[in-house]
């Protein structure tokens, strides 16, 4: 069974638009479905802009989903009391993008780490000083420094608290919304390999998000590429980089630099912009920029279908005179 199981999940925020104050819906993440299995990471890929956050904050309930099922642990959680989705909380944990906004500069780093041990009622003054020190000590903070306030750190070890925090109260399932992309390239190595060790140590499930595919490719299992709201593809991550299906991760993938300058690589370039996702387009959200795109896009929706074991993408080109039987939402 898996540990986290997303089933069609939306995110639609309403504003007003217009001298009439027409109300309209922004369509963050529309229809996305998933599963993360214990100890496993799931990185999340995409253009700023395509729902990667708005996805991690909903399963977490910091904002409530507009449909769709959230199950974690053979649980739906979508509708749990808030009484409930507190208990719960312990169990999912968020580790957020800024190292800078993300600390209280006025508590120190004591006091940061404490404050989730007390909201949930965890154990004596000296058993939560005794899982801190534990905490800080894995996180490579010295112990002299708890009584230190976040400007006194730096950006890395800043983040590095972050993931404490997020670890205090022993949670199964870490969603890191960008952890990295703050922080300068060679701390932003430090701060993988530590979540690497701690999640082998602790058996932590992550969902990875990033827009960087570098920075995916050396932490995750499994990646899902997201565009307007959707997951376009998702599969094995040395399958993915290795075969990519949808236009759209080839194009994303074409551009990641290659450690070797002499190494030639055809990058594709995709024409036009991002689509709104106030008025996305008809048919497939991706044939407004796609390349090889053809009439039948602008009206047939794509599904996620298996092309290969374990290996999903959301393009009717792909799967051109496959049987529909392959057709399903990954559950």
């Amino acid at each position: 069974m898996a540990l986290l199981e997303v089933k069609d999940l939306k995110q639609h925020f309403t504003i007003k638009k217009g001298f009439l104050g027409e109300k309209k819906a922004v369509k963050a993440v529309d229809g996305v479905s998933f599963q993360i299995e214990q100890g496993e990471t799931l990185g999340i890929v995409g253009e700023s802009g395509c729902g990667k956050s708005s996805l991690g904050r909903t399963i977490l309930q910091l904002i409530k989903p507009t449909s769709g099922e959230i199950i974690f642990g053979g649980r739906n959680i979508t509708h749990l009391p808030r009484k409930e989705m507190k208990e719960l909380r312990k169990d999912m944990q968020i580790v957020f993008q800024d190292p800078y906004a993300s600390l209280n500069p006025r508590s120190t780093v004591r006091t940061i780490l404490e404050t989730p041990l007390i909201v949930h009622g965890k154990r004596s003054r000296q058993e939560r000083t005794k899982i801190i020190e534990g905490l800080i000590d894995k996180i490579g903070i010295r112990k002299d420094q708890l009584d230190n306030y976040p400007h006194e750190f730096s950006g890395g070890q800043r983040q590095r608290i972050g993931i404490a925090r997020a670890l205090t109260l022993s949670p199964k399932l870490i969603i890191a919304d960008e952890p990295v992309s703050a922080l300068d390239v060679s701390v932003q190595s430090q701060v993988l390999n530590l979540m690497v060790d701690l999640q082998n140590e602790l058996n932590l499930s992550y969902m990875f998000i990033s827009h960087d595919l570098s920075v995916v490719q050396h932490i995750s299992d499994r990646v899902a590429v997201m565009y307007l709201g959707k997951i376009v593809e998702i599969a094995e991550v040395e399958e993915l980089y290795r075969n990519p299906l949808h236009p759209y991760t080839k194009a994303l993938l074409s551009a990641v630099p290659l450690p070797d300058p002499t190494q030639k690589r055809q990058r594709i370039i995709l024409q036009g912009d991002l689509p709104s996702p106030i008025n996305p387009p008809s048919g497939c959200p991706f044939h407004t920029r796609c390349p090889v795109a053809t009439p039948e896009c602008k009206v047939e929706v794509p599904q996620l279908r298996e092309k290969a074991m374990g290996h999903w993408t959301a393009c009717i080109h792909v799967h051109a005179g496959q049987s529909e039987e392959k057709q399903s939402i990954i559950s």
